[in-house]
């Protein structure tokens, strides 16, 4: 099965044009090496992908046939991240939170005050 085809079976992209998209820019790789759109993948490839800032580790362990459910995705590979790749990602969604609202301007003296606090609590 083409790489692509896969990364959208396993529900890692919503559509399959994405995952052609991020595998022509080099966002994922096979057994070390980059892979284009067209690459097989076989049982027992070890694949990068990575997502939103984020390298995602995985292991194929079947091919499916068409895309799978969300439930069925984990019979199909073996998720090897890294525990660091994973607190990267939800510090990334924290940190989204604290953008400010389009229209709200510019933070105020006491806005500026909690994020100083709420930065000096975290470290």
């Amino acid at each position: 099965m083409r790489i692509d085809k896969f990364l959208w079976c396993t529900r890692y992209f919503k559509t399959r044009n994405q995952a052609t998209e991020a595998t022509k820019k080099g966002h994922i790789q096979i057994n070390g090496t980059a892979a284009k759109p067209a690459k097989e993948v076989q049982i027992g490839d070890h694949i990068s992908v990575r997502i939103n800032q984020v390298n995602y580790e995985l292991e194929v362990l079947g091919i499916p046939k068409s895309r799978v459910g969300a439930k069925l995705v984990d019979e199909l590979r073996k998720d090897c991240t890294p525990e660091e790749a994973l607190a990267h990602r939800e510090m990334m969604r924290l940190s989204k939170k604290h953008y400010r609202k389009k229209g709200e301007g510019r933070p105020t003296k006491k806005d500026r005050r909690d994020i100083e606090g709420y930065l000096d609590d975290t470290e």
